[in-house]
């Protein structure tokens, strides 16, 4: 599942958003995905800057007020190789297959301006 860090100013800006959550976020959406069996366990994958960059634990779903329904996430952030992606209002399902690698520990990736991402994409380079 993929979703734009929207509100997000900086790649450091989305890490301290988590670090203030406890262990637990929730995020409210609309519809309760068809598929919300199969991706409990699995990762939603943050979009910034028309990258993927990051990915947080899906743990469950829960009804949430007004009919919507509440993504529950971990709060423990996953750096990933950054990946072009475009934005999109709201989430995505996102193939297993099409899921950028984790980055290892002490390792880092610079986020790449999004024109040049979008163009080595295009390319596909990236």
């Amino acid at each position: 599942m993929t979703k734009v860090a929207y509100g997000a100013t900086s790649f450091e800006d989305l890490h301290s958003w988590f670090k203030t959550r406890g262990d637990r976020a929730r995020l409210t959406t609309r519809y309760l995905p068809k598929r919300y069996e199969e991706m409990i366990g699995g990762s939603l994958y943050w979009i910034f800057k028309h990258q993927l960059v990051a990915r947080s634990e899906i743990l469950g779903f829960e009804e949430a007020d007004g009919g919507r329904t509440n993504i529950v996430i971990s709060t423990k952030l996953i750096d990933v190789h950054p990946k072009p992606k475009r934005a999109h209002q709201g989430w995505r399902y996102l193939e297993e297959a099409d899921a950028p690698a984790d980055l290892a520990d002490g390792e880092s990736a610079e986020v790449l301006p999004p024109s040049l991402a979008g163009e080595l994409a295009k390319l596909g380079l990236a």
